[in-house]
């Protein structure tokens, strides 16, 4: 049986996670005191008893995230289940850092830095109001591509993430996206929503975000991660950290092709997927593609204990 680590993305934060962690294992709490230290911010503070909103802020949320996946990383350490025990990793967006980081392609520190400036430029890149992001629920990716190219008229609007058979997510301009909720209901859609985010991630109006990222990952000592990680604008595993470099970049514009990520690890024979970290948003999506994957959630000291058991 063919084991892949996914990682979550934004969207999955909540007040209190990885603080069960922090206090089971030694290992766990030393990734929050690390990110405390590279941010300069009491980020652990935040997380376990701050504002919701605050942590919601994307420069937040982005490395908030990362240390949590990455404390229950080190749990699984502790509890002897290495990151080897995976034939790949993945993650959903911010997630991809998280990933890399538990195969050994970023330190810890490297990728809350990253994650912050990443969080900031891309809440820079397009002033508040003027973008935004809808869920297309019940179109496949064509149809939705297609809704989007329509929708479009001269200004931005494309999609931004395959998340599963029938949810696909459009980002754009504010006027194209609203034009794309109309579209995507005549097309068919069971609903068409905006989601609750402060920018249209995962398109063009994110070019100077990609610029800034580019400018900090060519700063960044980057190794070839250990395992295999499925890259999410190739939808493939990759290895070579050069290559890593330039996908990164490209996934802050690109498309975060999460469906042809998981289909792609189920070819290569992956039967089970653990989603590490905090939420079990990735599990509902790879239920939906994978009907007979076997799902594990490792974001509690309980989740690790169990692991370890089988």
């Amino acid at each position: 049986m063919s084991i892949a680590f996914v990682f979550p993305g934004q969207g999955a934060q909540t007040i209190g996670m990885g603080r069960d962690l922090a206090e089971a294992y030694p290992a766990a709490r030393a990734v929050f005191e690390e990110v405390d230290e590279a941010l300069g911010q009491k980020l652990s503070a935040l997380i376990w008893e701050g504002d919701p909103d605050e942590l919601t802020l994307t420069e937040n949320a982005q490395p908030a995230l990362m240390a949590t996946s990455m404390a229950a990383m080190r749990a699984l350490e502790a509890e002897g289940i290495g990151v080897d025990r995976a034939a790949f990793v993945a993650g959903h967006s911010l997630g991809e850092y998280s990933a890399l980081c538990a195969a050994g392609t970023f330190s810890v520190a490297d990728a809350a830095r990253l994650l912050k400036i990443r969080g900031r430029a891309m809440q820079a890149a397009v002033p508040v109001g003027e973008g935004a992001m809808a869920a297309l629920l019940g179109l496949n990716v064509d149809q939705a591509n297609a809704v989007a190219e329509a929708a479009a008229q001269g200004e931005v609007c494309q999609v931004a993430n395959e998340n599963d058979p029938a949810q696909n997510v459009v980002s754009g301009t504010k006027a194209a996206v609203e034009r794309a909720l109309v579209l995507a209901k005549d097309a068919g859609a069971k609903r068409a929503l905006l989601l609750p985010v402060s920018a249209p991630f995962h398109c063009a109006l994110m070019q100077p975000a990609a610029d800034a990222m580019s400018v900090a990952l060519a700063d960044v000592k980057m190794k070839d991660p250990s395992v295999p990680v499925v890259a999410n604008v190739r939808a493939e595993a990759v290895q070579d950290a050069d290559l890593i470099r330039d996908l990164l970049v490209e996934q802050v514009t690109g498309r975060v092709r999460w469906r042809s990520s998981v289909e792609w690890m189920a070819a290569q024979g992956v039967t089970e997927f653990w989603e590490i970290g905090a939420g079990k948003a990735l599990s509902g999506m790879i239920r939906r593609i994978q009907k007979d994957a076997v799902l594990r959630n490792v974001g509690s000291a309980s989740d690790v204990v169990s692991a370890k058991e089988g």
